[in-house]
């Protein structure tokens, strides 16, 4: 930054304060427009930590690093194609991630975003809001939980048949079945009430995995074996209460002491869905291809670790609504120009030769001269750096 020193803390929650609503939404709304049009945007949240007890919005709720504070939580429009992030939202930290789905469409809207592609997790799945999708003509892929009455009914008749090689992919190295459901629509007339119901079709994409369903049974076995192990030395933990009853029958008699006996059907039934998982699509009919599209949203994970950990989001670190308002779009323009970065080394190889931190250091020894009254030069440049510069998209100047 051009101070030459580093700013006081006073002087950054000014300039975070000075950034004003209006500002940051054309930005949005300009982002918005250089967008690639027709590709799937990734939507996730995360949460943010803090300890102030000014922000109204810091509230106790899920906490996605596992830590026990109140916390912001931060939702994150992401391109799958372009790889950058579109726009952002500062949500309460106790709202779940299914509730945030239908302001993220009005905001969309707002935004003059058509066509809209969106990429969800499970975590978002809910009827209102695939019927909210719908309404809004939108394209999505989005997971469900194989337990949904929904899925089970289709899964149930196509195991047998999913699991033969036919249905087997070797680069993504599991097997696959899609076919064509309908899905109840609703909607709901604001002004009458009255609630208007028909078909739409919907693709339902299905997936096992061998070698995740057999981590999931070494990781169930793990637990029977603490849960046995705690039944028979007596040492009970509360919280596991209702997993004794649900896979042991125990019994005590004189003689043996205590007896138990795995409830079998209930180890089957946790056993049944290992391995599998589901994606529900109104535009995508490949299912390799739908898969390829949901797993891009690998990218929101990583941007997330961005801002926590390169751009130090992991805590708020500011105690009031505008500080925080301002510092959290700063975070973002810098999250874009690490994206950007990030892309443009992945596109050359030149993650064989740099770390991402290894790559600014290397570009970092230029010095900019500044005379009064006289336009600013560089210093030295080598073909080294030049040729970083081009790869990155950036003009060199001589």
């Amino acid at each position: 930054h051009p101070y030459g020193k580093g700013i006081p803390s006073q002087r950054s929650s000014e300039l975070f304060s000075s950034i004003e609503e209006d500002a940051k939404q054309e930005f949005f709304r300009l982002q918005c427009a250089r967008r690639i049009e027709r590709e799937y945007l990734a939507y996730d949240t995360t949460s943010v930590s803090s300890y102030s007890k000014l922000i109204k919005q810091v509230k106790y709720g899920k906490n996605k690093d596992h830590e026990h504070l109140a916390q912001i939580n931060l939702a994150l429009v992401y391109g799958q194609q372009s790889h950058l992030p579109v726009c952002y939202r500062k949500l309460p930290g106790n709202l779940t991630d299914v509730t945030t789905v239908k302001k993220l469409l009005l905001d969309l809207d707002f935004l003059g975003l058509n066509k809209v592609k969106l990429v969800m997790d499970r975590g978002f799945y809910s009827s209102d809001n695939i019927n909210a999708l719908y309404k809004n003509h939108y394209k999505f892929i989005i997971a469900g939980s194989v337990s949904l009455k929904l899925i089970q009914q289709h899964l149930d008749p196509v195991r047998k048949e999913m699991l033969s090689r036919a249905h087997y992919s070797s680069k993504h190295r599991l097997s696959y079945y899609s076919t064509t459901i309908s899905w109840p629509y609703k909607e709901v007339k604001k002004r009458s009430g009255i609630v208007n119901s028909s078909k739409r079709r919907m693709y339902l994409h299905l997936f096992h995995n061998d070698q995740q369903a057999t981590d999931d049974k070494m990781a169930l076995n793990d637990l029977l074996d603490r849960l046995e192990a705690e039944l028979l030395s007596g040492i009970l933990n509360p919280a596991h209460e209702k997993l004794y009853s649900k896979y042991f029958v125990v019994s005590k008699t004189p003689v043996r002491g205590i007896k138990l006996t795995p409830r079998q059907e209930a180890i089957d039934k946790a056993e049944k869905n290992y391995g599998y998982f589901a994606l529900l699509s109104n535009d995508i009919k490949d299912p390799l291809m739908a898969l390829d599209l949901y797993r891009s949203k690998d990218l929101i994970e990583k941007a997330f670790g961005n801002l926590k950990e390169r751009l130090n989001l992991r805590r708020t670190a500011v105690s009031s609504e505008e500080s925080l308002d301002g510092k959290l779009f700063v975070q973002f323009i810098a999250l874009m120009f690490l994206a950007y970065i990030d892309t443009a080394m992945r596109e050359n190889n030149l993650y064989r030769e740099y770390t991402l931190q290894g790559l600014l250091d290397e570009l970092d020894v230029i010095e900019q001269f500044v005379y009064p009254g006289r336009q600013p030069h560089l210093g030295e440049v080598t073909k080294k750096q030049e040729g970083l510069f081009r790869q990155l998209g950036v003009e060199v100047l001589s």
